[in-house]
């Protein structure tokens, strides 16, 4: 299946497609090295907590408390927190074309399916004006799972009333697309917005 009259959803990444990831590795060791805390015991305590916190199973303030401020009784969540969300950047001005053709056309629902807590989804949607391009967002901090995990896609494909084989995600991880299509989904490993582009238009999808 290539043809674009078969494709009524285009699910999109967030973090590697858009804008810079949330609090991935690099994000973290920025933000908590410029506030002196200690990485290697950050990084003892991020994993566990950060797989509640991602889906959406505990609060911002309680993620940082656990992993952060406990252990670093001068810092507070006041200070941290702006710190965290400046770390959100646009990555791939070029992507964000391709969203906006695409939105406009009309063509195609536009949905988001990304891994992130609830309060960074947010803060992003709100920071850089995603929200008029998307129809509606599954998020790993809204729907309790988190890519690679089958469910988190089998949800995004109930809620958006159609087969999964209408549906094209796009994501800049192997691994996740590889579900995607072993749930019948047809996938894009975004690795440019050039190579977006390209293989958009081998599946005979149009923006304009």
């Amino acid at each position: 299946m290539s043809s674009s009259s078969y494709i009524k959803t285009i699910f999109w990444d967030i973090g590697g497609v858009l804008l810079t990831n949330g609090w991935d590795k690099d994000e973290r060791t920025e933000v908590l090295s410029r506030l002196g805390v200690d990485l290697v015991d950050y990084e003892s305590r991020h994993e566990e907590a950060n797989q509640y916190w991602e889906r959406g199973l505990s609060t911002a303030e309680h993620f940082f408390n656990v992993t952060v401020l406990n252990q670093n009784p001068n810092l507070t969540f006041a200070e941290l927190w702006p710190q965290v969300c400046a770390e959100s950047k646009i990555l791939h001005p070029g992507s964000f074309d391709i969203l906006g053709e695409l939105a406009t056309s009309g063509r195609y629902a536009l949905a988001t399916l990304n891994n992130e807590s609830r309060e960074l989804n947010e803060h992003r949607l709100d920071a850089f004006r995603l929200r008029p391009f998307f129809d509606y967002f599954i998020c790993s901090g809204y729907v309790h799972e988190m890519k690679p995990h089958p469910g988190i896609y089998r949800a995004a494909i109930e809620i958006s009333g159609h087969l999964a084989e209408t549906a094209l995600f796009i994501d800049d991880k192997l691994e996740n697309c590889n579900t995607a299509e072993a749930l019948g989904m047809q996938a894009i490993c975004f690795e440019s917005p050039a190579q977006l582009r390209d293989e958009l238009a081998q599946l005979g999808l149009r923006a304009a």
